[in-house]
């Protein structure tokens, strides 16, 4: 399961049905849980730990340093989850002493080719990264969130779950969750209920969702009153609760 042109550090930690291809190198301070599939001319570094029945593909860069100028080579981390799918040409950075210490990625994602996840962010479950999303510093994910191709996404920035942004999207501000959004700088486009019909949300659900959405969107209120307003609809929803919640702790400012 190693190819013999493979440099696992003595130190590194493979799990059981580990596989690593050709010319990859596992550093030190490594765990790869079992049933993972580490591709050729991967490198993984840092202290990083890889969960189990994982596939990376080739010329991934996973757990190095972070592009922080303040880093100063603390052994700050990065946590990979189960079953996550990491296409060509990906870049994960450890985390830095600025904020949580570590970087993380949930279980269940597709991450498509050179994406970048940077320093600190956390990324939740069942996501997909299209081709060439960029996360930079601190930014989080949502569980179910969906990137379009070249989308960026701005340091600090909260991705809510559920949310859809389309290709090219640049996010400098927080997107709630549920919402669709497309465009540089991005601009709202409704609410991703084909994707919540999917994933087995309520009629009335949705409805108390969208009828949120235009509370903080169409009614022409001010960002104080669309709070007030979003909290009304969504007592008593317990689906639609998170986009109240999301709006209300939102510290950078929403994408209206």
């Amino acid at each position: 399961m190693i190819h013999p042109t493979a440099l696992i550090h003595p130190g590194a930690k493979l799990g059981a049905g580990v596989s690593v291809g050709a010319y990859s190198i596992i550093g030190e301070h490594v765990e790869i849980g079992d049933g993972t599939r580490i591709g050729p001319h991967v490198v993984v570094e840092g202290h990083t730990r890889i969960g189990r029945d994982n596939e990376i593909f080739q010329f991934c860069s996973i757990g190095a340093s972070p592009q922080d100028k303040k880093y100063d080579a603390e052994p700050t981390r990065l946590e990979i989850g189960d079953r996550n799918t990491i296409r060509e040409f990906c870049s994960f950075n450890v985390g830095t002493s600025q904020d949580a210490h570590v970087t993380r990625l949930g279980s269940d994602n597709w991450i498509m080719a050179y994406v970048h996840i940077a320093h600190d962010c956390q990324v939740g479950d069942h996501t997909i990264f299209a081709n060439n999303a960029t996360l930079a510093g601190h930014v989080h994910v949502g569980d179910w969130a969906i990137l379009g191709g070249f989308t960026g996404v701005h340091q600090f920035c909260r991705v809510g779950a559920h949310s859809f942004c389309g290709v090219g999207t640049v996010l400098l501000q927080d997107l709630p969750p549920f919402v669709t959004v497309a465009g540089n700088p991005a601009k709202p486009h409704g609410i991703n209920s084909e994707g919540l019909k999917r994933r087995g949300y309520s009629v009335e659900g949705i409805a108390a969702i969208k009828r949120a959405y235009r509370a903080l969107y169409r009614s022409g209120l001010s960002l104080d009153e669309a709070r007030q307003r979003v909290a009304e609809i969504v007592s008593g929803h317990a689906e639609a609760a998170p986009f109240a919640e999301f709006i209300a702790a939102s510290g950078r400012g929403l994408v209206r």
